[in-house]
C-alpha cells in the first residue's frame, strides 16, 4: 500500500497537483474537523465506488490510518484500484505535523 506523509500532502496542495482527497470517516466526525476531503463513510464505501476517480492519484484519509487503510486494501484487493494513498497517521497526523490549529479530539 502506498503512504503518503502529512507534509508530502501539503506539498501536492500547495503545488496545484490534481488528485482526490477521500475521507472516510463518520458524518460526526466530519462536523467535528476536516482538511476538506470528500466524506464517504467507510460503512457506504463499496456503495458509493463510482465517486472515486481513477485517474487522478487519491489520498484517503481517516482519523489515524487504521480505517483509510482497511478500505484501501479493499478496494485495491476486490476492485482493482492502483491510484489510491494511505494519509500516514489520518487527520491526526495531519493536524500535528501540518495544521496545529485542527482540533479533532
Amino acid at each position: 500500500m502506498k503512504v503518503i506523509s502529512p507534509t508530502e500532502l501539503r506539498a501536492m496542495k500547495e503545488a496545484g497537483t490534481n488528485f482526490q482527497l477521500i475521507d472516510v470517516r463518520e458524518p460526526y466526525e466530519v462536523e467535528l474537523c476536516s482538511i476538506g476531503g470528500l466524506n464517504i463513510p467507510m460503512g457506504t464505501i463499496v456503495e458509493q465506488l463510482g465517486r472515486l476517480r481513477k485517474d487522478v492519484p487519491v489520498v484517503v484519509h481517516c482519523r489515524s490510518g487504521s480505517r483509510s487503510a482497511a478500505v484501501i486494501n479493499a478496494l485495491e484487493s476486490r476492485y482493482a484500484f492502483t491510484n489510491l494513498m494511505n494519509l500516514k497517521g489520518g487527520i491526526l497526523g495531519y493536524g500535528r505535523e501540518v495544521d496545529p490549529s485542527l482540533k479533532c479530539e
